[in-house]
């Protein structure tokens, strides 16, 4: 009995022993997989599907033609600085066509991208694409260019320059320059673009009631260098010696103007152009441009990125949001940084 006893009580003791043993090992493999993990993680365990914090999102930046240096150069801030506000950006490009970057749109949906950044060719036919974005959850930052008033509940917010402004800027230039009144002409941007819209109702605006008078508008089909001198070539035939001064909406269509006055052996012309780029400080300084309306899109893509990682985030921020302008010329034009595009 005796013996008999003592086998049962060391069996039981060895099972309690192997229990414990499993016991203490569970218990440390959950301890290690509700910890382990890079500082800064929350680090997912059995049923939880969080994403570890830092994970990169994907947004893209659809540019309406990477032709045009300012997109170009606006498409490597937001591949440069993407990363500071946690995103990976994709860079898209419209090549000037309509159709095109509605596409990019819809490509941006199926590939479920957080957010989208555009610079649209034709600001009303780009809207039902954006309509689309916005019903998969999308945020939709407009960049440097907006919608029309009567769409811009679809768009999360719009970064950019007030082109309004900048026409107004280049309508005052001209009355200073011209007191007592001139006739000049004007060169529009791309044919229904959102700057080209806003940057001649600006002008027109300021130089309402004023002696400055518009003798020829035109607009080229896209942001090109080379239609801003064909147009250019052609006014010279049609008014001759008549043109005291030239508004041109960007400064690289300014470089074309130039040349086509050169042709003409037409030296002093007043030239005032938008952008600020370095074709345009280059001919400010060279006398060969008066005044160039400057913007910054460095600052503009960042400040795009910003708000985009708000909204995501769930924050609330501005629907409107101008970057300030600066009026360079011959006079003043030391006082600012060489542009990088």
């Amino acid at each position: 009995m005796n013996k008999n006893f003592k086998r049962i009580v060391t069996l039981l003791l060895s099972v309690l022993m192997l229990s414990g043993v499993a016991a203490c090992g569970t218990q440390t493999k959950t301890t290690t997989a509700a910890t382990t993990g890079a500082a800064g993680e929350t680090t997912a365990v059995a049923g939880d599907t969080t994403a570890a914090a830092g994970e990169l999102v994907k947004v893209a930046f659809i540019c309406a033609d990477m032709s045009n240096p300012s997109q170009a150069y606006s498409s490597k801030q937001f591949e440069t600085y993407g990363k500071d506000y946690g995103f990976d950006v994709t860079i898209l490009d419209a090549k000037g066509d309509v159709q095109t970057e509605s596409q990019l749109v819809t490509n941006c949906i199926a590939q479920g991208m957080k957010a989208i950044f555009l610079n649209p060719n034709d600001i009303k036919a780009i809207v039902p694409s954006i309509m689309q974005a916005k019903d998969a959850g999308i945020v939709v930052g407009m960049f440097s260019s907006d919608l029309p008033e009567e769409s811009q509940q679809y768009r999360d917010f719009f970064v950019g320059v007030n082109d309004t402004q900048a026409g107004e800027a280049a309508g005052q230039a001209f009355i200073d320059q011209f007191p007592d009144g001139a006739k000049i002409v004007e060169i529009g941007g791309q044919a229904g673009h959102d700057a080209q819209i806003k940057r001649h109702d600006g002008f027109a605006k300021a130089i309402e009631g004023s002696n400055i008078e518009v003798i020829d508008f035109q607009t080229p089909q896209q942001w090109d260098t080379a239609q801003a001198m064909t147009i250019m070539e052609d006014m010279i035939t049609k008014e001759g010696d008549q043109i005291q001064g030239v508004f041109c909406h960007w400064d690289n269509g300014v470089t074309g103007i130039i040349e086509a006055l050169k042709a003409a052996n037409i030296e002093g012309m007043f030239i005032v152009g938008v952008d600020g780029n370095q074709n345009g400080f280059a001919q400010v300084a060279a006398g060969e441009q008066s005044v160039s309306i400057a913007q910054n899109f460095t600052t503009m893509s960042k400040k795009a990125m910003e708000f985009a990682r708000a909204v995501i985030d769930g924050q609330t921020v501005e629907k409107v949001n101008f970057i300030p302008l600066d009026v360079v010329t011959k006079e003043n034009i030391d006082t600012f940084a060489t542009p990088e595009w």
